[in-house]
């Protein structure tokens, strides 16, 4: 009766659009800005300069977290995880490295680069991946 409903064809793709739409390089840069400031944060004795420089550090901070997310949720897929078992625990490490308990909570440049350490980690497999 609703077999016009049913679809002639199947089609399946490991991410959510055709591919080269998702890049890790969104986050790594973030995270640059964030050791950038945290840096010339660290250097300054202004306190006008530092304040504004918490802010912008905690809205990058932010910005890291979403493209985290977003490569997490959105491009990632359960056969990425099965390959790649330590991924789930990249992400979740890398993201609260970019929150408050991290990169968004602390000025010290050395955070930051953990952060960026765990982003090349993800970049290094979603390269992988790409390859497949």
């Amino acid at each position: 009766m609703f077999r016009f409903l049913t679809p002639s064809t199947t089609v399946s793709a490991h991410c959510d659009l055709p591919c080269g739409v998702y890049d890790p390089a969104q986050a790594r840069i973030e995270a640059e800005s964030v050791k950038a400031i945290a840096e010339k944060y660290q250097a300054s004795s202004d306190p006008e300069f530092r304040t504004r420089a918490l802010i912008i550090k905690e809205q990058r901070s932010e910005l890291v977290k979403h493209h985290l997310w977003v490569l997490w949720t959105d491009y990632f897929k359960a056969p990425h995880f099965e390959k790649y078992p330590q991924l789930h625990a990249l992400f979740n490490e890398a993201t609260k490295l970019a929150g408050a308990s991290g990169a968004k909570g602390s000025a010290d440049p050395a955070v930051a680069e953990k952060l960026l350490a765990r982003i090349e980690e993800i970049s290094k497999i979603f390269w992988e991946t790409k390859q497949a």
